[in-house]
């Protein structure tokens, strides 16, 4: 029996802070990191290291660039023009077309017969819809020409931290991986309505290449959000003022969800977005709040209603505040020890582009680690 395999190697592109490092742990070497964000890549160094990173854009990168062959190769490509909160200019937009400049290294490694194992393709669930389905349609066509088997699973990182982040992951493999990592059909938690439904469209060319992964679902998440914020002293409140006009911006669903928080007699804490809504057929900020337990998707500070408030109810007392940048940084699985930009606006920009390391850990255990480990048995002997 192995006792002691050798690391997992991988290269992550579109790094950001490294938070799919964070999630890969201990038993993986990164060989090669990149993102365009120079101010990301200072967090990347500060908890991380600048070794293996490479600060520019994937377009301007070679293949020579890329030592040895990983493992895997995982891909968080920028999410602007695909998610349901941006202007969906799909995969040709000026962002999110960066996608095919790292496609381009994954076809030149393969070329010189080095490309990886596995790929990782990370993005907003917005992806299997974008533009009708075109978009995902595109690219699953494109991987299942060149040889890959593939699959997807939409996982919210609220199975594992109190955070509302449905995220979708494209799981490409080279070879046939073991029987019980994949299934006949689609099956809960993983495989929601929008995966099936993007499956679906697929023209059968495609879906033959088509995987059903197989994810076993974690424990339940013993953790609320308010156990993870910091103490009320130590953190900044709104004034009164503050407060009644973020309430004043309630509508009646969220003001009848405020009223039972308070009539409950005991502390509540809830998560608040401001948000432009069509009323009467205007437009009109509202704020709206929720007490399940869980904070609202973490997103970069880019406008108003990106901004995610506390309101934390005691009995008839409401008090509001802004969600600390370590808060969101826990939000996203992190330990108290990453190190994030002293500026709490970088440091939303950094957390709020991240993936969630629990579910990156999650997918390491269920899938990727599984299905490399037969060669690393192989190397080690």
């Amino acid at each position: 029996m192995l006792m002691n395999p050798p690391p997992f190697t991988y290269y992550e592109f579109f790094a950001g802070g490294g938070m799919a490092r964070s999630g890969l742990g201990e038993g993986w070497r990164c060989l090669f990191a990149n993102d365009f964000d120079a101010h990301k890549a200072e967090s990347y160094r500060a908890n991380w290291g600048g070794d293996h990173l490479t600060v520019g854009d994937v377009w301007d990168i070679g293949p020579e660039q890329l030592p040895g062959r990983a493992d895997l190769a995982w891909a968080s490509s920028p999410c602007q023009d695909v998610s349901l909160a941006g202007r969906r200019a799909g995969l040709s937009g000026a962002r999110s077309s960066a996608f095919w400049g790292f496609w381009r290294l994954v076809e030149s490694l393969e070329r010189q017969g080095r490309g990886p194992r596995l790929i990782v393709l990370e993005n907003v669930v917005g992806l299997l819809n974008s533009r009708g389905g075109a978009d995902f349609t595109a690219l699953c066509e494109t991987v299942a020409r060149q040889g890959w088997r593939f699959g997807a699973v939409e996982v919210d990182a609220a199975l594992f931290t109190p955070q509302s982040r449905p995220r979708m992951f494209l799981v490409l493999t080279r070879d046939t991986p073991p029987a019980h990592l994949t299934q006949a059909r689609p099956a809960a938690p993983f495989h929601g309505r929008r995966v099936v439904e993007a499956h679906a469209r697929l023209p059968q060319a495609a879906r033959t290449s088509w995987l059903w992964w197989r994810l076993a679902a974690p424990p339940s998440r013993n953790e609320d959000l308010a156990a993870l914020l910091e103490p009320d002293g130590a953190v900044a409140w709104h004034t009164k003022a503050e407060t009644d006009r973020l309430v004043a911006l309630l509508g009646p669903v969220h003001r009848a969800k405020l009223a039972a928080a308070t009539a409950a007699g005991e502390r509540r804490v809830g998560a608040v977005f401001r948000r432009i809504r069509s009323e009467h057929g205007q437009a009109c900020q509202r704020a709206e709040v929720r007490f399940d337990g869980l904070a609202g998707c973490l997103r970069t500070p880019r406008g108003g209603s990106s901004r995610q408030f506390l309101m934390v109810v005691d009995g008839p007392r409401v008090r509001t505040r802004a969600l600390s940048p370590r808060e969101g940084a826990r939000l996203m699985g992190l330990p108290d020890n990453y190190r994030l930009p002293q500026r709490a606006t970088a440091a939303f920009h950094l957390i709020g582009d991240g993936v969630a390391a629990p579910v990156v850990r999650h997918l390491a255990e269920q899938l990727l680690e599984p299905m490399l480990a037969p060669r690393a048995v192989l190397a080690a002997e």
